[in-house]
């Protein structure tokens, strides 16, 4: 993540659970819009290549699974707290 002035924040994740690769996108996904936030971030440019993730985030998909669901659920609350650019910009 860039932060202000071009600052690079790097950040890892450790799961101490069994996840799977959609469920990590969006544990990543959550931990950097958290981030964000607590830096008072505006708005957010988020990238991923993660094509299932990113569809349910836009809108293109549907989160069938009821844990996607529970993750989208959660993104949609949390990218309601930025306000520049539609909240948060998503790409592939």
């Amino acid at each position: 993540m860039e932060g202000p002035n071009g600052l690079l924040i790097e950040q890892a994740l450790q799961f101490a659970f069994k996840a799977s690769n959609n469920q990590a996108e969006y544990e990543a996904l959550i931990a950097e819009m958290m981030l964000a936030k607590g830096m008072s971030a505006r708005g957010l440019l988020a990238k991923s290549d993660f094509l299932l993730v990113t569809g349910q985030v836009t809108g293109e998909y549907q989160a069938k699974d009821p844990q996607m669901a529970a993750y989208l659920e959660y993104v949609q609350v949390l990218r309601e707290t930025f306000e520049v650019l539609n909240q948060v910009v998503f790409k592939l």
